[in-house]
């Protein structure tokens, strides 16, 4: 396997604002592009609100005023951030890995599944519905397959931004508030680690994801400090 450059990782141990995230991350993706700074993993938590990507539909969201709802200009619809989810942004230069935007998405679904693996979560994507699901059907029961991790991302010149999410134990009852990146079939919910009975951390999925990207990226994650210092 081919193997790239170190990349940065960063870790907020506080809540950061949504819109303090998205600055700090059109500003970092830029100097990417112009060679001013490194690629750059951030591992965070929001508080609790919600995004529309570009291929979201009003009538998907529900309870417009129970949390704060921005635009994210990411692909995608109506998704769910907030405490107890890790979210992980990924500013990468997939120009200079490869310019195939299908196998990055490909790749971060993968790195999602090898982290869940470590918790003994067997989990995959589906055709037509975005993000990492696992089947939850009984034996002998009716179909039913639960989101465990949502992705959403944006290419600007070739290099990434925003990323992943991946439920370790938000309220899942937060969710009601949208349609779920528009899937409304009852046959398909929302979980989290904690929810199919994992107690895992969040250090412990922290261990599992940085784990899980040095191998599907090929990079190693070298610790920065917290970029929030960059947007307070």
């Amino acid at each position: 396997m081919q193997k790239f450059p170190d990349v940065e990782w960063a870790v907020s141990d506080a809540p950061v604002p949504y819109e303090a995230a998205v600055a700090f991350m059109e500003a970092r993706a830029r100097a990417i592009r112009e060679g001013e700074a490194p690629e750059l993993v951030w591992f965070l938590e929001h508080p609790p609100l919600y995004t529309s990507g570009t291929s979201a539909k009003a009538e998907d969201l529900k309870a417009p005023d129970r949390f704060p709802v921005f635009d994210a200009g990411r692909g995608g619809q109506y998704t769910y951030h907030g405490p107890g989810q890790r979210v992980a942004y990924v500013l990468l230069d997939v120009g200079a890995r490869g310019r195939d935007v299908r196998a990055f998405v490909q790749n971060l679904e993968t790195w999602i599944i090898a982290a869940l693996a470590a918790f003994n979560v067997e989990a995959g994507p589906r055709d037509g519905r975005v993000g990492v699901w696992v089947d939850r059907t009984q034996a002998g029961g009716s179909l039913r397959e639960d989101k465990i991790a949502a992705i959403g991302v944006r290419l600007k010149r070739w290099v990434s931004y925003h990323g992943i999410s991946l439920n370790v134990e938000p309220d899942l009852e937060h969710f009601s508030g949208i349609t779920p990146c528009g899937i409304a079939d009852p046959r398909y919910g929302v979980t989290s680690l904690v929810d199919l009975g994992i107690p895992a951390s969040m250090d412990d999925v922290d261990i599992a994801l940085r784990d899980a990207f040095e191998r599907v990226f090929a990079s190693r994650l070298v610790t920065v400090p917290c970029p929030l210092q960059a947007v307070s």
